[in-house]
């Protein structure tokens, strides 16, 4: 059995007899990140879209939800989340040391002598 082997079988980055580039049928997080970050450094829309086989506006519509993604999280940063969490576990500590506290109080009150007493 002979497999047909066209350009959609060529490796990443190769281009056809024509010239296009191979067609990517998934575009990860990642590759879209790269293609956004060389739209910003000024790289022109139409030669990236040429260049990827990728149309014009959806290259335009990464860039927006990078833009928007990135405003969202520099608008998000109230508070350090490290300061939160320990601030969090900080808590928790003290309500330990308290019930160990009382729990320390009242076995003392309900064995007196326990502490004592000889082994004898």
């Amino acid at each position: 059995m002979q497999k047909d082997v066209s350009c959609a079988g060529a490796a990443e980055g190769e281009r056809s007899s024509t010239g296009a580039a191979p067609e990517v049928k998934r575009w990860s997080a990642n590759r879209k990140k790269e293609v956004v970050l060389r739209l910003m450094r000024g790289e022109p829309v139409d030669a990236l879209s040429r260049e990827l086989g990728v149309e014009i506006y959806r290259l335009e519509e990464w860039r927006e939800k990078a833009l928007q993604g990135m405003d969202t999280a520099l608008k998000s940063r109230e508070g350090d989340p490290l300061a939160a969490e320990l601030d969090s576990a900080m808590r928790r500590i003290g309500e330990i040391s308290m019930e160990n506290e009382l729990l320390r109080e009242r076995i003392r009150k309900k064995f007196p002598l326990a502490k004592g007493r000889s082994k004898r």
